[in-house]
């Protein structure tokens, strides 16, 4: 069995107002065998597609290459646009070292609500995911269970956007919104082109992608 343990700490600064939350980066990370184009920083494999997204979105001009100068764009920008990042997983087991979610075992989680109880200017999560097994909306709905809190939906069309309500010391609580984007990852690029939505901008638009949709679903919440 590998043990497959989360190689960053959380990325969180008092001004954030949002976080990403997924899961865990490529097992790689965890031993530290970096591929060229892989950045030592959260998000930063080579094959995943976030910081492609963020950086058309916001005509970043990122490096994608493993230097300081590349980590500290990054930081810098989340730090900018007061996003932290929170990934719900501290360490899993895998019969076999990939990347998917499904294969996590025995997993153990972050505590998301402790540190958001630390953190009273976050309003939002953005799952890098969804609600598939083991996905980051379906773990987080987990640990609210556990905390006797629920997701109460607010919309259900993609992506899908919940609320909880926080308890907080002296009977009072807070409302934090979930958001659960598509994945920026290559694996869920087959079902990006399943999805209705795509299928009708890919008819009017046969230049049209995957990345073009992933643009444009990202764009209002970052």
């Amino acid at each position: 069995m590998f043990e497959h343990y989360h190689p960053y700490d959380p990325f969180l600064f008092d001004s954030a107002t949002k976080w990403i939350v997924g899961t865990l980066p490529p097992p790689r990370f965890t031993t530290g065998d970096l591929l060229p184009g892989d950045v030592d920083f959260c998000y930063g494999s080579r094959d995943g597609q976030l910081w492609t997204i963020l950086d058309r979105i916001f005509g970043l001009d990122l490096a994608f290459e493993n230097t300081h100068a590349a980590i500290a764009a990054r930081r810098h920008f989340l730090k900018s646009r007061k996003i932290g990042i929170c990934d719900i997983v501290q360490r899993a087991w895998r019969e076999k070292p990939d990347a998917s979610d499904t294969g996590m075992r025995d997993i153990e989680l972050r505590d998301l609500l402790g540190l958001l109880r630390e953190y009273p200017r976050v309003e939002k999560l953005l799952f890098t995911g969804g609600n598939s097994k083991n996905g980051p909306e379906y773990l987080f709905r987990q640990l609210l269970a556990s905390a006797g809190l629920k997701l109460e939906v607010v919309s259900d069309s993609l992506p899908r956007v919940h609320r909880f309500y926080l308890p907080l010391a002296g009977g009072a609580h807070r409302y934090i919104t979930t958001v659960s984007l598509t994945a920026p990852s290559g694996s869920a690029n087959r079902a990006v082109g399943s999805l209705p939505e795509y299928k009708k901008r890919k008819e009017k638009d046969p230049g049209y992608t995957v990345m073009d949709f992933r643009v444009a679903q990202y764009r209002p919440y970052f």
